[in-house]
């Protein structure tokens, strides 16, 4: 080493003690995971019937998707109403653009896309209703809840009006125009593994890489954890608010797609009150509803456990008003929880520094 200069050494500390119960806390989503499996397993007739779960995979992907773009809406302390009704007018822009195509009417002809544009093309529509929200949450300084429900109106009118509020049938295409395939989307599998659970693995992991280690995704939670200080640090808090609305919107736009698919059909009325099963899957996954703390894998974990509990509920007769009401509890008790954590990581942090 060049000059005289002495490089300081800590000296050794004593291991922090960690609480039994602020560990219990923070594994409460992979608990409730395994509570719910196994009490299922042990009650409902053929929950572990290789059928029943490959179906219950397809019903969590759907909800995953909406719940991990979700998740970097709520990191930043924001909220998004409208993924539900963005899932029914993707659903209906693709049933649109399969069953009649795009009529030009300047040339006089009609244009069926094949399935990829047609992906590419409902993927576009979510982005634009995600970029409505962060318009109206940013430049406009609308609140999260009031811009996001508006939309969720407004998307839910237009897949309305798109067929007069008819549903598109047999979404299988027709070969003369090239545009077959869509069920693959929700109803194909690769070696036995539904498109729909690849899908979502590899949105999964794009997801967490993007939250966890690039520098958007640090942005992300210094926007929800101090917004004042992020943006004194030089962070463009609406340029990331504005992109993760966006983010929200093409997440709910691909769900869309795989109800769609799935169902070979397309109803206006889709996605009604799915946007409560993603939030309930983000702050069940341990994703702060103040923001800056949370994580991709969490909201998955937080997505089967929802899926899970759906599922298992119905297959043991439970009625639809009984569902509504326990995933009402499970939501309360998610935020409790979390509340009991934050309260228990700030008390031992405060005996931390006072030791």
């Amino acid at each position: 080493m060049s000059g005289g200069a002495q490089i300081p050494i800590a000296s050794p500390s004593r291991p922090r003690r960690t609480s039994p119960l602020l560990l219990l806390l923070s594994l409460r989503t992979l608990i409730a995971l395994f509570v719910v499996f196994a009490f299922f397993s042990a009650t409902a007739p053929n929950f572990l019937a290789l059928e029943t779960l490959v179906l219950l995979a397809k019903h969590v992907s759907i909800n995953a998707f909406l719940a991990i773009g979700m998740t970097f809406v709520v990191i930043t302390g924001g909220i998004d109403l409208s993924v539900g009704s963005i899932v029914g007018l993707a659903g209906m822009i693709a049933g649109a653009l399969i069953d009649r195509g795009l009529p030009l009417a300047f040339w006089h002809v009609t244009l069926f896309p094949d399935v990829p544009v047609v992906i590419l093309a409902v993927i576009a529509a979510g982005v634009l209703v995600g970029a409505i929200n962060g318009l109206l949450v940013t430049w406009l300084s609308v609140a999260p809840f009031i811009a996001t429900l508006g939309t969720l109106y407004i998307a839910r009118g237009a897949a309305l009006l798109i067929s007069g509020g008819e549903t598109f049938p047999n979404l299988v295409g027709r070969p003369q125009f090239h545009n077959t395939g869509f069920p693959i989307l929700g109803a194909g599998t690769v070696l036995g593994v539904p498109v729909s659970v690849i899908a979502l693995a590899v949105a999964g992991a794009i997801a967490a890489y993007l939250a966890a280690r690039t520098p958007f995704g640090r942005r992300v939670y210094a926007v929800g954890g101090n917004e004042r200080a992020a943006l004194l640090s030089g962070v463009p808090v609406n340029r990331i608010k504005f992109i993760v609305y966006m983010i929200s919107g093409a997440c709910a736009a691909f769900a869309g797609l795989i109800v769609a698919s799935e169902l070979v059909a397309a109803h206006p009325a889709s996605g009604e009150t799915f946007e409560l099963n993603a939030i309930a899957a983000t702050v069940l996954g341990g994703t702060s509803l103040a923001g800056g703390r949370g994580t991709i894998w969490g909201t998955i974990i937080g997505a089967f456990v929802i899926g899970i509990l759906g599922d298992g509920l119905v297959m043991l007769g439970v009625s639809s008003f009984w569902q509504m009401v326990i995933k009402g509890v499970v939501i309360i008790a998610a935020v409790v929880l979390d509340q009991l954590q934050r309260r228990l990581q700030r008390r031992m942090a405060i005996q931390a520094q006072a030791g």
